[in-house]
């Protein structure tokens, strides 16, 4: 994993991982599929800021089928690694990407005709076997993919080129998480179907079918098809509230997800405010009590983001502790006048693995005004990840 630190020295700031709440999560998964369906693992974005090469060896220990990427980079750090999984890349490839793409041996979404002839021509010039393509199928959310007849044509292409094979059909659910209404998911994976259907009478049947997201997956089995493609929860945080009142509409028992990552942080200073003194940039904070404040080395740059100033908390051994003042690049500040024995290098949790908890990924996101996704995502590469039991 990344060092934040020289090797020696003792980390300022660092993520702590939790193995055993990853492959409780991945089983709750494969408990809900059947034998057929696989688990394709998405770890895109550092596994979601988890740590990719560590998060994806616990995924397949416990049991997922595949690893979803979404970069080349990923999937090279992977198999640099020896993980020799399949590997989807879910993101965008390009013509120059091709040589890679075969060199690595991933499976590739498509929905650009020169880049399927781009592939076709690397894995014919390589003499390698023909590259896996997963057609993406524009069904609502308007980002990658094409429409029905553009998607019907491509695999026409795809059946006519050396070098590739058509083994998937995929898409994306544009409204399942931010609603308890679902009509609009429900055409989608309608269109899907009826598209996979009109490629199949045409081509036979497409090995692998997927389109099931976290919030789809746990809500209707119907959505599993050939595989699902779950991502936040698999770190042990729900999509939404919404999809946790879903689960307890559709489901009796809603699926038990354990979050995996607590962040820390140590203190650097402890120093004494005197009624009237200002804390940090543009003096947002100021003492109306004599205070005692503590600076942790953390900041933007490490991903703690800016707009936690003056709202976040974090705990100081069993202690609430309010930020006070702006978060600089590389440290906050706190009020520690109400916490006992404080100490300096003392470990602080900037946020706990406790999704019931107050500095939880969910709670730093109400504070930030953003999801805990982008949370757990934006802590800095750099910043080590240690898996802990």
């Amino acid at each position: 994993m990344t060092r934040s630190d020289p090797p020696g020295s003792e980390a300022s700031t660092w993520v702590e991982v939790s193995r055993g709440a990853l492959a409780h999560n991945v089983h709750q998964f494969l408990s809900i599929l059947g034998p057929d369906v696989r688990l394709g693992a998405v770890v895109k974005a550092n596994a979601y800021g988890h740590g990719l090469v560590e998060v994806s060896r616990v995924f397949l220990d416990a049991g997922a089928h595949w690893l979803c990427v979404n970069a080349l980079y990923e999937a090279e750090a992977l198999r640099g690694a020896g993980i020799d999984a399949p590997i989807y890349v879910m993101g965008s490839v390009t013509p120059r990407d091709a040589v890679a793409a075969v060199r690595l041996g991933c499976r590739v979404v498509v929905y650009r005709d020169d880049v399927v002839i781009a592939l076709s021509n690397a894995a014919s010039a390589a003499g390698a076997q023909p590259v896996p393509v997963h057609i993406k199928i524009e069904t609502g959310n308007n980002r990658q993919g094409l429409l029905p007849a553009d998607a019907i044509a491509m695999a026409r292409r795809v059946g006519d080129l050396p070098g590739v094979t058509l083994e998937g059909l995929t898409s994306h659910y544009a409204d399942i998480e931010d609603t308890t209404d679902h009509r609009f998911a429900r055409r989608q994976l309608d269109l899907f179907r009826e598209v996979a259907g009109e490629i199949a009478a045409d081509f036979g049947p497409v090995p692998v079918l997927h389109f099931s997201n976290s919030a789809a997956a746990m809500l209707w089995p119907e959505t599993h098809l050939d595989m699902i493609r779950p991502g936040i929860s698999l770190y042990g945080m729900w999509p939404s509230k919404e999809t946790y009142v879903s689960a307890l509409v559709h489901r009796v028992n809603p699926m038990e997800l354990r979050p995996a990552l607590t962040w820390k942080t140590r203190i650097a200073q402890i120093k004494d405010l005197a009624p009237g003194e200002s804390v940090g940039y543009g003096r947002s904070f100021r003492a109306t009590h004599p205070m005692r404040l503590a600076v942790l080395s953390v900041g933007y740059y490490d991903g703690y983001d800016r707009g936690l100033g003056n709202h976040a908390q974090v705990l100081v051994g069993d202690e609430l502790a309010p930020l006070v003042g702006r978060v600089c690049m590389n440290m906050v500040m706190v009020d520690v006048t109400h916490v006992r024995d404080v100490t300096l290098d003392q470990e602080v949790i900037l946020l706990a693995s406790d999704a019931e908890g107050v500095v939880s990924a969910d709670r730093l996101a109400e504070w930030s005004g953003t999801i805990n996704y982008e949370v757990t995502t934006r802590i800095n590469e750099r910043v080590e990840r240690r898996l802990v039991d």
